[in-house]
């Protein structure tokens, strides 16, 4: 009983804390019950109110602020995905360059077979020499009686076998030591484009990562309007039926005419087909936070934070306007001068081309048939070292032109630096300009709906009082719901011009 006690005491706070909670733990004190009347063990009784209070909270936090908005868009995007992998990818292209001012080693291996192997001597030259002694004793008969004939014969042969290469197969291997000296300012000049390479990339994953806040943003506080007019829509509509209930009465009464009243009921569809069109695009624009969130299900239920404030909070207007931090911030700006960095090194890296190359070698080469010991079958080496240097002397102008060309495009990119440069100064001079006049409208709104909510009281209360007819009521309703629709237009404008400034001097 005291485990029971218990149980209907945290039940009592999940009622407190949560409607979906209420409902989730209403239903496993039900089941729970019917469990009990069957005998159930306890435990099993606990476990099940448990798991329905787990449920129920979780039901119920389903509602996102906006920073968990922007977190999850963050951390879901697919764009903001591949600028982090392009941006690695440019870490190890910088890795990988730096590796050009080291010596390279590398192992070279070859079989060859040959129909037909080398020989270092004639036809005609073998011939004379399997036939040496036969030659000598035809040009000096009387050597025929020494037998000098077959010696010398088997001497030549002895040679003409000692000199076949034997070259049918062929093994070469060599292992190859080479380290740059003066490649013309290749390398160095390739290190800082790749460096430079990186950084841009990591400017591009800033400049995705503010692009994609900024449409959460603008998302969220989309939905935030939308549900504040669906609100107002709601009121809207309940004010007119209300109108149209009483013009019924005054009908009957014979006070009203139907004129009166067919008019209110136009103004009751279109409240209702007003409620129908914001309901339908706060769904769309829940189905679009979902999208940039990362929630599969489009249709997943969720409420924000900001939907249910009545007044929302506005900014205190504090944002520093400074140029300088508009340069030195934004992403266009950085992303460009790294551009022109690239570009500057571009020249350096075509003048490279035709500049002298110097390297330093060292090589251990073997080969099977071996010729250090004349030609036999044996893996033999040797090491050696050498100096390569290779100077190019005459191309047609091909460098020179090269080099002009890249100083053209180096000259492009610096006009773009200075044109964008002047695009931001106009464009953080409209985004101060637009969060003036945001608040100056809000100001102006909130006076408008003062004054629209006194208008409505006293229409309302000269339609009781028969002193106001029928049509003054409904400009009354109309101009009152301008006016709260506008305030909530201009509150929206003051979060959204706040956030455009801070994107426009790239703090956002």
């Amino acid at each position: 009983m005291a485990n029971l006690h218990l149980i209907k005491a945290n039940y009592n706070t999940i009622i407190n804390n949560s409607r979906k909670a209420f409902v989730f733990t209403t239903k496993a004190f039900y089941f729970a019950y019917i469990e009990i009347t069957n005998n159930i063990n306890m435990n099993r009784f606990i476990s099940i109110v448990f798991f329905c209070f787990t449920i129920g909270i979780i039901q119920a936090q389903n509602v996102l602020n906006l920073d968990s908005c922007r977190n999850m868009a963050l951390r879901n995007n697919k764009a903001l995905r591949v600028a982090k992998e392009k941006a690695e990818a440019a870490k190890y292209e910088r890795k990988a360059a730096f590796t050009n001012y080291l010596p390279k080693l590398s192992a070279m291996g070859t079989y060859m077979h040959n129909t037909r192997e080398l020989s270092l001597l004639s036809d005609d030259q073998k011939a004379t020499l399997n036939n040496l002694g036969t030659g000598l004793v035809d040009a000096i008969p009387p050597l025929q009686i020494l037998n000098v004939e077959q010696i010398l014969n088997s001497v030549g042969g002895t040679i003409t076998d000692a000199l076949r290469t034997n070259t049918r197969n062929m093994y070469v291997g060599a292992v190859t030591l080479t380290q740059p000296v003066f490649m013309g300012g290749k390398i160095r000049a390739y290190n800082q484009i790749t460096r430079f390479a990186e950084q841009l990339a990591k400017t591009q994953e800033n400049a995705d990562t503010q692009e994609i806040i900024l449409k959460t943003d603008e998302a969220y506080w989309q939905i935030v309007s939308l549900a504040h007019k669906k609100k107002l829509a709601e009121s809207f509509l309940e004010l007119v039926k209300k109108l149209d209930s009483d013009v019924e009465k005054m009908i009957n009464e014979g006070v009203a005419t139907k004129a009166d009243g067919l008019s209110v009921k136009v103004k009751v569809n279109e409240a209702e087909m007003t409620l129908t069109k914001v309901e339908n695009g706060l769904s769309l624009a829940k189905m679009l936070l979902c999208q940039l969130c990362g929630i599969e299900d489009l249709t997943t239920p969720i409420t924000l934070a900001d939907e249910n404030i009545q007044t929302l909070s506005l900014p205190a207007n504090t944002q520093e306007v400074n140029l300088e931090t508009a340069m030195s911030n934004r992403p266009e700006i950085i992303s460009l001068e790294l551009a022109d960095k690239i570009y500057r090194q571009k020249i350096n890296l075509a003048r490279s081309e035709f500049l002298p190359n110097i390297a330093l070698t060292g090589n251990y080469l073997i080969t099977n048939p071996s010729v250090f010991n004349s030609f036999e079958n044996k893996f033999r080496g040797m090491w050696n070292i050498g100096v390569v240097v290779n100077i190019p002397l005459f191309h047609w102008g091909e460098g020179i032109y090269k080099v002009k060309a890249a100083r053209r495009e180096s000259n492009a990119i610096r006009y773009q630096l200075d044109e964008a440069r002047e695009k931001i100064e106009l464009q953080v001079s409209q985004c101060q300009f637009k969060v003036n006049e945001a608040s100056r409208k809000l100001t102006m709104a909130l006076k408008n709906m003062e004054k629209a909510e006194e208008n409505l009281r006293y229409a309302n209360w000269g339609f009781k009082e028969g002193v106001i007819p029928t049509s003054n009521v409904i400009e009354a309703q109309t101009a009152w719901l301008s006016a709260q629709s506008e305030k909530i237009d201009a509150q929206i404008d003051v979060k959204l011009t706040e956030v455009y400034l801070m994107k426009a001097l790239g703090t956002l």
